[in-house]
């Protein structure tokens, strides 16, 4: 919306007064910040509604798993979920009016994340209503999800340069492409879907997984600022790809927007995240990494999903080919749980993990 007013004072007679001060937002780097900041505003301001609403039409909230951690049923019992829908809300409002409508990489990364989101939302519907923690079947989400994927990663390689959109960039090598051809596709996808379970996985403790996101999206913003602009891609020696700076503004709104969240979300919460968010925001996370060419760099960024998703598979593997258990219960925080640590102590020593990896990730920025 912001962005018109360019072209609109360049049009309109009498404008000349406010031309300079509108040719600030020509700015990546203003329009993100003011993505942030307008994020953020929108859900402090809605999300006590939000809160109350959800709270009402779901009764119970979210159902606790029996299976899991016992304290759970004693301190989050009753908190109603999807609250995933204060971050999305917030996300696509402050995005549609700071984002370079033309662009074509905002619409597919934002096509994704509502695309993921609405598959979480139908599964914390299922949930809420049933009562149960099952939702709908594994495999049809997972389908759902891959045809979304799928349906991105085309677009990416259509919209970018042959070979470089269909090919993997391997960091610390800045020459080195590994072109995959169509098989892309299904790499590309693998990425999205992947990110998607593994926020998904991660988001088990208040303020978990919010925290981490918003470090990757800012460090996805960044990347997205310096791949997009040629000078500073030139300089660092990373692929160009032209148009993805313009996703340095939905990962503004994404932090805004993830502030605003977490002031609800910290302990003890007031709603949780549920699959709404979660797997909306990994996707998001997964599809910006293709489009700017930096998948791997996404599994060291976001390496605290990884090591969410992994533990869960490791355990499962484990106990149907040995009958036991590597770690006393998966996905690994709950691990910690089952140690004695306290769900603080949890939650903020996987912050400090979340920063350490993302410095590591942004280092190979320069390390070529």
């Amino acid at each position: 919306m912001f962005y018109w007013l360019i072209d609109l004072s360049n049009t309109v007679p009498g404008m000349g007064v406010f031309r300079t001060f509108l040719n600030v937002f020509r700015y990546i780097t203003f329009r993100t910040g003011g993505a942030m900041v307008t994020g953020a505003l929108f859900v402090f301001l809605f999300g006590p509604w939000i809160i109350d609403h959800l709270r009402l039409r779901q009764g119970k909230g979210q159902p606790i798993r029996s299976d899991g951690p016992q304290s759970h049923l004693l301190t989050k019992i009753g908190t109603p979920t999807m609250g995933g829908l204060m971050i999305l809300s917030g996300l696509v409002v402050s995005t549609l009016l700071w984002a370079n409508p033309l662009n074509p990489y905002v619409w597919i990364v934002l096509a994704v994340t509502l695309g993921f989101g609405f598959v979480g939302f139908y599964d914390d519907y299922l949930k809420v209503t049933k009562q149960s923690h099952g939702g709908f079947a594994g495999s049809i989400r997972l389908l759902l999800e891959a045809l979304i994927a799928l349906a991105a990663c085309y677009a990416l390689v259509r919209l970018g340069r042959q070979p470089f959109s269909s090919s993997l960039v391997l960091p610390f090598f800045k020459d080195v492409l590994l072109n995959f051809g169509w098989f892309f596709l299904l790499f590309g996808a693998f990425i999205i879907v992947g990110a998607g379970n593994a926020v998904n996985l991660t988001d088990g403790l208040d303020g978990l997984a919010i925290v981490p996101v918003m470090i990757a999206a800012a460090s996805f913003g960044l990347i997205s600022y310096l791949v997009g602009n040629a000078v500073f891609s030139d300089y660092l020696q990373i692929n160009y790809v032209a148009g993805t700076g313009e996703l340095a503004v939905l990962c503004g709104a994404v932090l805004g927007a993830g502030l605003g969240f977490l002031w609800f979300n910290a302990p003890p919460a007031s709603i949780f995240m549920g699959d709404t968010g979660s797997l909306a925001l990994g996707g998001m996370l997964g599809s910006i990494a293709v489009a700017v060419k930096h998948e791997i760099v996404l599994g060291v960024i976001g390496g605290l999903f990884v090591l969410e998703a992994v533990s869960v598979i490791v355990q499962v593997v484990s106990f149907k080919l040995t009958g036991k258990r590597v770690f006393r219960m998966a996905p690994i925080h709950h691990h910690f749980e089952q140690k004695g640590w306290t769900e603080p102590q949890i939650v903020i020593r996987f912050w400090i993990i979340a920063v350490m990896l993302a410095l590591a990730g942004l280092s190979t920025l320069k390390l070529r």
